[in-house]
């Protein structure tokens, strides 16, 4: 983090300013440290461990998305894959404008990165945190931009400050959280009133959860040591790709392909070689399988969630990775 970061930081417990210890800094940046806070007569204390402020253990129920975010941390930026797939979902199922210089967003839930990087392209400050060590990764590829911090926190106990955020986006994040709604709702207070929230979900329907095989495989595999879990998805895309690419050629074979539990993505990535295809099954083959919580929605209970946070102008469609919502704070009133 950078010292004139900390305005934006609070104890997540208690909400009160934090003071900063710095033990080594480079190029700006503190590599080591600690935030502290005096509350009640108590000394509450965080470690910045590798220029991230730490708020909660990486030992937890994300353990697995640490492991597949530092293993692929590269694999789904525009520029590695060669295609716009997180440029196009950013601005497409947000509708934000591509400047937001002089605005600053909470990204709630950073996995590698990737959106970290098209949020920064439009000039704002991003906060971004992450409950797993993943922010290790984001770090190595945007972690020098000096419009970023990156913290590793609680979205339940979210430690910044209270409507203090121009922005907010959760993408790929709530279905993968104990309370779904819970954790949708922890984020409005964060919001500035007039505020913009941008949020998406798994769909659950008929098509995308009674018939998804990955419902039914799940069980056996979400407690997996995540490095075993990832050896038995490469080993088995690596046996069944052959046959994926006989399935690509025939009618209906996409969805054949996504229950036999491989990740395929040539539809929406026509040109892109089969090593990188190969690369994008082993990472979301493995996120399918390993996630501890998986709980999509309907359109109409995500719609209730906006409605039950008193937000407005809601807007509920799907989306590329299920259902997409966008909302604003209304200007008069609290949540």
């Amino acid at each position: 983090m950078r010292p004139e970061h900390l305005k934006h930081l609070r104890c997540p417990s208690t909400y009160a300013p934090l003071d900063l210890k710095i033990e080594e800094m480079v190029d700006g940046r503190v590599r080591t440290g600690r935030l502290y806070s005096k509350a009640d007569g108590a000394i509450t204390e965080y470690p910045i461990i590798e220029f991230i402020p730490r708020f909660v253990s990486s030992e937890n129920y994300a353990t697995n998305f640490g492991f597949e975010w530092n293993l692929h941390a590269r694999t789904q930026y525009d520029h590695v894959s060669g295609h716009t797939m997180t440029e196009d979902r950013f601005f497409e199922f947000t509708g934000w404008p591509r400047n937001l210089e002089g605005e600053v967003i909470l990204e709630a839930g950073s996995g590698s990165g990737r959106f970290t990087e098209q949020m920064l392209g439009t000039g704002a400050t991003v906060i971004s945190f992450d409950f797993s060590d993943a922010v290790d990764a984001n770090y190595k590829s945007n972690g020098e931009h000096p419009n970023l911090l990156l913290v590793q926190g609680d979205a339940y106990h979210m430690p910044f400050n209270r409507a203090a955020f121009d922005r907010i986006l959760c993408f790929g994040v709530l279905q993968h959280t104990p309370d779904p709604e819970k954790t949708f709702l922890s984020l409005v207070p964060a919001l500035k009133p007039g505020g913009h929230l941008a949020t998406d979900i798994y769909l659950k329907s008929i098509k995308f959860w009674l018939l998804n095989t990955r419902y039914l495989v799940r069980p056996f595999t979400r407690n997996m040591d995540p490095e075993r879990l990832y050896r038995w998805c490469k080993a088995y895309i690596d046996f069944m790709w052959p046959l994926v690419r006989l399935l690509r050629r025939i009618p209906f074979g996409q969805a054949i392909i996504w229950r036999l539990l491989i990740a395929d993505y040539s539809g929406k990535m026509p040109n892109a070689s089969d090593q990188t295809l190969r690369e994008w099954a082993y990472l979301d083959t493995f996120d399918m399988l390993s996630p501890r919580f998986d709980a999509p929605q309907t359109p109409s209970t995500f719609r209730r969630w906006h409605q039950k946070a008193g937000l407005e102008d809601i807007v509920i469609r799907l989306g590329s990775n299920g259902v997409a919502g966008t909302a604003r704070r209304p200007l008069s009133k609290a949540p």
